[in-house]
């Protein structure tokens, strides 16, 4: 397996070259300038028609316990991944860095909550419902934010030898589609998640040092599994 590193030593060094780096830096090295235009165009699109409710629907896969028991699951593997592979085993890195692109686009969908204070589907059913307040909390989703977040980091350090490893995606989509059919969020909502989770999850791929692993007591970065 291989990480994915543009810092410190080098790529080489990982045993992942430039090529790989263009690759998915074509797929994805546009996503800042989609992220601004999107925020730019959301009202627009939702005027447009874009944006609409769909038909309320919690049964079988759809139930709102499932959706939270993924939340849960994706944040258990983050922490527990971490600690247990610790930062200088491959995988553990990129457990680490899940968490620093998982706690970063947290912290940025909340703001941005804050900031747009857009009105869900089941608080009156109008996209066009922006700056409302405190009150109102739709744009970005935060859950596919943090599933896009999750699976980012994973694809960028493995897809080229595991290309199977695409198929996480179907986590963000499988939230994406939930959300949208419990009425908490409209279709630009849970596509600027997804833009969200995954631009940072890329970005934090970046450092050679996850910012979790500097700012947490070194201790914790080692690996229970070394320990033992």
């Amino acid at each position: 397996m291989s990480l994915w590193r543009q810092e410190g030593e080098g790529l080489a060094h990982y045993g992942l070259g430039h090529d790989s780096l263009a690759r998915y830096g074509r797929a994805h090295g546009g996503l800042a300038a989609v992220l601004c235009l999107f925020y730019v165009l959301a009202p627009a699109t939702a005027s447009a028609g874009f944006d609409h409710e769909l038909a309320r629907d919690d049964r079988g896969i759809w139930s709102r316990s499932y959706q939270t028991d993924l939340q849960d699951a994706v944040i258990a593997a983050e922490i527990g991944g971490a600690l247990w592979f610790g930062n200088d085993n491959e995988l553990g890195h990129t457990f680490w860095q899940t968490m620093d692109s998982s706690l970063i686009s947290g912290v940025a969908a909340l703001g941005m909550k804050r900031a747009f204070g857009r009105a869900r589907p089941n608080q009156g059913n109008d996209p066009n419902a922006w700056f409302r307040g405190g009150c109102c909390e739709s744009f970005p989703s935060g859950e596919v934010t943090l599933q896009a977040s999750f699976v980012t980091p994973l694809i960028v350090n493995y897809a080229k030898e595991h290309p199977w490893i695409w198929a996480l995606e179907a986590l963000p989509v499988y939230d994406a589609i939930g959300r949208l059919k419990s009425q908490a969020h409209w279709q630009t909502d849970v596509i600027a998640g997804w833009a969200l989770g995954t631009g940072i999850g890329y970005w934090t791929t970046r450092w050679k040092t996850p910012l979790t692993v500097q700012v947490l007591p070194g201790g914790l970065s080692v690996g229970i599994s070394k320990r033992f």
